[in-house]
């Protein structure tokens, strides 16, 4: 249940700064966000009342006052900023508390400072006006609210109702779902009583609900009409059955005592869970919803994810068996294609299932820009194209911190105040763009400002001071300048500031996306902004390989890396002034790496024309490769190096091939830097 309530509080969060930022946008609220929030409101008060963390159950139910308030009486002296910074900030108190919950801590913040701004603002809107709030009263409850006295109420506008739930079948945990519909009826009742008496000591109530249904009397000075929406709101209720009773003294003291259920002989209202608002005499035409969603731990579906990788391996054992070389096996080989054919579907459809939109963690870009905008005193807004991208789970957890961190520095370091904007004749609101698109087996990320740029000459002195440039200044690209700020305790900033100036923003950067095996290239063009493109995997599990062979070792190039193969010859290779390699392909000149030498392995092979030549390209930048000669393509898994070695500029990860060898994956992109 608490896995549950961290879970179900922080999508509702996500989702209530979505809005508010919205609104604070268009400077608007509409009744259909007011009523959105005070259902996100009432929903964390009841459900962290339940998981008894009083603080954030105090702190929902001031802004559920507020915007009942709001709902109700529809102010016109709404003030939208002051809305939003009090709902953030409560917003950021709940989510610090989730994560010590989350931490195994205990949620001990104090919200009485929120409380009292929210409650402060709450009567400013209130002004002198007489307002009724009777719906809103507080109605004094026993401290053991499970049970409550039934006896006649003194209130004339108290009226009784009995109630009879069918939970959907198979749905588990009866006792709970029916403690918590207790729960949610409990804050609009003066009296209630429910059967069986102990849901909550005595698991064994299941199988009661199940076979005779949960029985609740109460009595509320609530419409009708709003105790059903609250049935209605409740998880797994199939169906409900509701009657209004002039006195339930008789029945009640029936039901204590013999434990059975007590007929009334009443016209009874039978209430679907599909038909509550629809118009009386129209049918539903289904009779219980069907639910097409479901939540999955990810650590199951990493398990099943090694699970499919070991089949791939083994399926390449046994079809590369050596025991069958030589052999004629027309039928062996049949089976094998269309197992094949099974292991690689079931790779998609696994790969697919940990696929998920890339929308959630760019929605929360818009908090960040909000914020760092009030306060750098700056105006931009946040454009996202794209955001119906997939990626996988795993990557995605690692990108929110990069991604936050670059919106921060366009901000920060890129954008201009409105005035230096206005007179460079740019728009007062910079723009941001978050994109993010696929391209093959790849996704591309890119954070695009219309701020002033990078000043080139202030990098290159940076770099120099720091030693840093490894070749002649005048041989340097734009592209090699502006990578120097990706570099450990690299900073143009003149002076450390909360957000900025310690040199670790874009080294954090570059190390989380080297993580997921992406890479990240800088663009940028003085007075007229920068574009930071991150290029990652769509997944890190399964990859296209050609499998070549270098002296007696096993290497894997990714298939999506090589651009053609070919045997060279003695004459194409030209030797510059240090000794580096270099071939001649279509008029284009492109340097040789042999990988024997990068790798210290021995060969026989060392005569350009006796081994193979791979053209390869990462990041914009290409390169040959020479190695012994090529194996063959292959799907393989991708396993991690162990933790205990540190990492190997050049290799990303190893894989077991079929015959159960160990060959090492090229990491094209750092390749490039080791010679670098």
């Amino acid at each position: 249940m608490l896995e549950m309530f961290i879970f179900e509080t922080i999508q509702l969060i996500e989702q209530l700064e979505e809005i508010l930022l919205e609104t604070e946008k268009t400077g608007a609220i509409s009744t259909e966000n007011i009523n959105e929030i005070f259902r996100c409101m009432h929903t964390i008060k009841g459900s962290s009342a339940m998981m008894m963390f009083d603080n954030i159950s105090a702190l929902a139910h001031s802004l559920e006052d507020l915007f009942y308030f709001i709902r109700e009486n529809k102010p016109t002296n709404l003030n939208f900023t002051i809305i939003c910074d009090l709902m953030l900030s409560a917003s950021d108190f709940i989510k610090n508390e989730i994560s010590k919950i989350n931490d195994g801590q205990s949620a001990d913040g104090s919200e009485t400072d929120l409380v009292t701004d929210i409650k402060q603002y709450l009567l400013e809107l209130k002004g002198s006006k007489e307002i009724d709030l009777s719906e809103e009263k507080k109605i004094e409850k026993p401290n053991k609210f499970y049970i409550s006295s039934y006896g006649n109420s003194e209130n004339v506008n108290l009226k009784k109702y009995k109630a009879k739930i069918y939970f959907e079948d198979d749905c588990q945990m009866e006792n709970v779902r029916a403690f918590l519909v207790v729960h949610a009826l409990k804050e609009e009742c003066e009296e209630i009583f429910y059967i069986p008496k102990d849901i909550v000591e005595n698991d064994e109530t299941s199988e009661y609900i199940v076979k005779n249904g949960f029985t609740i009397f109460f009595a509320s000075v609530k419409e009708e009409e709003n105790l059903k929406n609250i049935l209605k709101e409740a998880l797994f209720v199939k169906s409900c059955e509701m009657i209004k009773v002039d006195s339930y003294d008789t029945d009640v003291k029936n039901l204590i005592n013999t434990d059975n259920t007590v007929g009334i002989e009443q016209n009874v209202n039978i209430i679907s869970l599909s038909q509550i608002d629809k118009e009386p005499g129209k049918a539903s035409k289904q009779s219980n919803l069907t639910q097409n969603l479901i939540s999955v731990n990810i650590n199951k579906l990493d398990k099943l994810m090694d699970i499919v990788g070991e089949i791939t391996i083994m399926e390449s054992m046994v079809t590369r068996n050596p025991d069958l070389e030589g052999l004629t096996l027309d039928n062996f080989n049949k089976s094998a294609r269309q197992l094949r054919k099974l292991s690689t579907e079931l790779q998609d459809i696994v790969m697919s299932i940990r696929m998920i939109p890339i929308a959630a963690t760019f929605h929360k870009m818009n908090r960040i820009v909000r914020d760092m905008c009030k306060k750098l005193n700056k105006e931009a807004e946040l454009v996202i194209v794209g955001e119906e991208t997939e990626v996988d789970k795993n990557i995605i957890d690692n990108l929110s911190d990069p991604l936050m961190h670059l919106i921060r520095n366009a901000i920060d370091h890129g954008m201009e105040s409105v005035s230096e904007r206005i007179e460079k004749a740019k728009p007062g609101k910079g723009k941001i763009i978050l994109e993010a698109k696929n391209s093959g087996k790849d996704v591309w990320i890119t954070v695009k400002d219309d701020g002033k740029g990078l000043n080139k000459e202030k990098i290159l002195s940076k770099a120099r001071n720091q030693g840093l440039i490894y070749k002649p200044e005048n041989e340097l690209s734009d592209r090699e300048i502006y990578s120097f700020i990706l570099l450990p305790g690299f900073s143009t900033k003149e002076s450390v500031t909360e957000f900025s100036g310690r040199g670790v923003g874009m080294d954090v950067v570059k190390k989380n996306i080297e993580k997921v095996g992406g890479t990240i290239i800088v663009e940028s063009q003085q007075g007229e902004g920068t574009t930071i493109s991150i290029k990652i995997p769509l997944t890190l599990a399964i990859i296209n390989g050609m499998e070549v062979s270098v002296g007696k070792s096993m290497y894997t190039i990714p298939i999506a890396s090589i651009k053609e193969s070919f045997r060279a010859k003695f004459d194409d290779i030209i030797r510059d002034s240090q000794g580096n390699e270099l071939t001649m392909i279509r008029g284009q000149c492109y340097p040789i790496f042999r990988l024997h030498e990068v790798f210290k392995v021995k060969t026989d092979i060392s005569s350009i024309e006796e081994g193979i030549t791979i053209l390869v390209e990462s990041d914009s930048e290409s390169f040959c490769i020479f190695v012994d000669k090529l194996l063959g393509e292959q799907q393989v898994v991708v396993k991690s190096l162990p933790k205990y070695l540190k990492r190997i500029e050049g290799i990303s990860g190893c894989t077991i091939l079929g015959d159960g060898s160990i060959s090492l994956i090229v990491d094209i992109s750092s390749l490039v830097n080791r010679f670098k």
